[in-house]
């Protein structure tokens, strides 16, 4: 099992920097839905994870139709109108995890939300006096939530100053 990070039509290229460090640290699949909002080569990027893209494994879609008849997994929507909070979802095992993050202007498509209200999680927050979490934030929370179910498959859960002078 695997968990996937999906990004759709991301615009700040900081977010989708930060994001694909995320997920070279967490061993979890880049997945993008264009159109993008900033050229893949922005320097913005590389400033904020570029480097690490040699590290990803990360996959391109012309749109979220596309992304969705290509999907092999459970997808959850990650939403602030979703009913169901991110830490009631069992993420321990079975099938891939596709974690669906929308742009960080306007969310996921509001007819798409609509059709699968019951992929949808969220985390709570005071939206009284903020808008919505950042993106990378968001990404970061989901997937180390997913890894904690996991008891943090295939990561190094122990690191000594010993261990750090043999590589």
């Amino acid at each position: 099992m695997t968990n996937h990070i999906v990004l759709f039509e991301p615009q700040i290229p900081q977010n989708t920097g930060n994001i694909a460090r995320t997920c070279a640290a967490t061993n979890s699949p880049l997945h993008i839905i264009k159109p993008m909002g900033f050229p893949i080569d922005d320097r913005k990027m590389k400033r904020a994870g570029l480097d690490y893209w040699d590290k990803l494994e990360i996959y391109f879609y012309d749109s979220l139709e596309d992304f969705m008849s290509q999907m092999k997994g459970q997808v959850y929507l990650i939403s602030k109108f979703a009913e169901k909070v991110y830490s009631e979802a069992n993420l321990a095992g079975g099938e891939d995890h596709y974690f669906l993050f929308g742009r960080e202007d306007k969310g996921l498509p509001e007819d798409f939300m609509r059709e699968h209200p019951e992929k949808a999680l969220r985390i709570p927050m005071n939206d009284e006096h903020v808008r919505s979490l950042n993106v990378s934030n968001t990404v970061c929370m989901i997937v180390y939530e997913a890894l904690r179910q996991q008891h943090f498959a295939g990561l190094e859960l122990v690191h000594t100053y010993e261990a750090d002078k043999l590589k």
